[in-house]
């Protein structure tokens, strides 16, 4: 049997490459114009007295601005009563620490922590543009950055959170699994595990397409004529899994050890906002609650984001996408829905989850240019709106 031979790019698929790259920018872009012009708007019509650079640098961000100028305390935090609050330890430490880097080029640490969560932005523009391609098709990459850009609650993608980062970090560890780039997927796993605590769903992610390259690689080297060639690659996935992995819980240790408590973390999220994971008790009764007495239309729309959610991901499961990526999407929800805290947080908290776009992504490719194009500018007026909504006139946090 003649051996086949893999064909190396042409210049003419390195500029499509780059051409569908391009796009997703200005499609990111677009999105981040149409924020900003949204939050501008509402931040006008209701008086508010913070600027708009003001809006994007409230709430968790100033806990992270305290991380990376002050760096962490030692101990846990106690009011002038003698009880327990939260304290800058219930952050994890990548999103500070880039701050801090980009604070010591001159710029001030507002200017780094904004300036950081944009330029993470792009990243994640590109990196759900690679995994929607890779994944589906090029307008599948397309609709991934339109739809995840403009949903509800993606205005912290322009704001001092650490979203954005996260986005970026489990987007392209996603992409770099699919295309067993293992040393790449190891490290942004790794940054994702020390970003957000839901890092520990991307490295159990990662640690089944580990699993997959592993057999993969078995079935390969059972059938060579060179046994055992291809065992040898088994190490990188499963290297990869294993960096990943270890991000969550050397964070968790080192809160732990800092503290003089193995269980600090949780105890200071506990105390500082509420958040435990009691099994989705507390979000099925925030649910009853609301859809049967509630009369307050921002926890109405809540209900209803986290219920359409809900059906959106098992439509998606449906569709049997990508294994890790289920796996990620189905562990992170878990972690949202099955924990206590703001209500209001949640649809922030599912917005990296990305499962729950997938029907919605995919459908998009599919249909005509113009009905996909109508649909999607629908659902960003929408959305933009409702984000900038909730920072320029709602008076809680995200």
């Amino acid at each position: 049997m003649e051996e086949r031979v893999e064909r190396r790019p042409s210049l003419w698929d390195l500029a499509g490459a780059w051409q569908g790259v391009l796009t997703a920018v200005a499609i990111f872009a677009a999105t981040r114009i149409g924020q900003l012009i949204m939050l501008a708007w509402l931040g006008h019509a209701s008086h508010s007295d913070r600027t708009l650079r003001g809006q994007l640098l409230v709430w968790d961000a100033g806990w992270f601005l305290r991380v990376a100028v002050n760096g962490y305390p030692h101990g846990y935090t106690y009011d002038v009563s003698g009880h327990l609050e939260g304290n800058e330890l219930a952050f994890f430490p990548l999103y500070p620490m880039l701050i801090r880097g980009v604070d010591a080029l001159g710029l001030s640490p507002q200017t780094a922590a904004i300036g950081v969560s944009w330029i993470a932005s792009i990243g994640a523009a590109v990196a759900l543009h690679l995994l929607g391609t890779t994944l589906y098709n090029k307008r599948a990459g397309w609709a991934l950055v339109a739809i995840c850009c403009s949903a509800p609650v993606s205005v912290v993608l322009s704001m001092a959170y650490s979203e954005a980062l996260f986005l970026a970090l489990v987007a392209g560890m996603l992409v770099a699994a699919h295309r067993k780039v293992w040393w790449a997927a190891g490290l942004l796993g790794l940054g994702a595990s020390l970003t957000r605590p839901t890092g520990a769903a991307a490295a159990l992610a990662l640690a089944v397409a580990a699993i997959m390259a592993v057999r993969e690689s078995r079935r390969k080297a059972g059938s060579s004529p060179k046994p055992g060639l291809s065992v040898g690659g088994a190490w990188q996935p499963i290297g990869a899994a294993v960096v990943a992995l270890a991000g969550v819980p050397l964070f968790l240790a080192w809160v732990g050890w800092r503290v003089g408590d193995p269980s600090a973390w949780f105890r200071i999220q506990t105390a500082g906002w509420g958040t435990s994971f009691d099994f989705g008790r507390s979000t099925w009764t925030f649910l009853r609650q609301t859809l049967g007495s509630g009369d307050g239309w921002v926890p109405v729309s809540v209900a209803l984001i986290l219920l359409v959610a809900l059906a959106a991901a098992g439509v998606a499961l449906a569709g049997k996408p990508w294994l890790p990526l289920a796996v990620y999407g189905v562990v992170a929800m878990v972690l949202v829905y099955g924990q206590a805290g703001f209500y209001h947080s949640k649809p922030r908290l599912l917005l990296p989850v990305l499962l729950t776009l997938l029907p919605a992504a995919v459908a998009a490719a599919r249909a005509r240019p113009r009905v996909a194009v109508l649909s999607i500018a629908a659902w960003a007026a929408f959305g933009l709106w409702y984000g900038a909504y909730l920072v320029a006139v709602w008076p809680y946090t995200l």
